[in-house]
């Protein structure tokens, strides 16, 4: 497994959160809208839990490099 490549998922039961380690350009766009999920600083990293469903899709659509994408959940 290549560290610097990594797919990783989280998620708050309603949306889960994918992101990809190669991609990310680290623009902080995910920090800067939405600290309560995006941690750089503590593992996990990200803790969707920590937010609204909205708040997450509009935060994950801002990422300029396509590192972080969603889906939804299947209730």
């Amino acid at each position: 497994m290549n560290p610097n490549n990594l797919t990783k998922e989280y998620t708050n039961g309603e949306v889960t959160i994918v992101w990809q380690s190669g991609k990310c350009i680290h623009s902080a766009n995910c920090v800067k809208n939405n600290p309560d999920v995006f941690r750089p600083k503590e593992k996990p990293w990200i803790t969707p839990k920590q937010s609204t469903t909205e708040k997450i899709i509009s935060t994950v659509n801002k990422c300029p490099s396509g590192a972080l994408t969603f889906y939804m959940n299947k209730k």
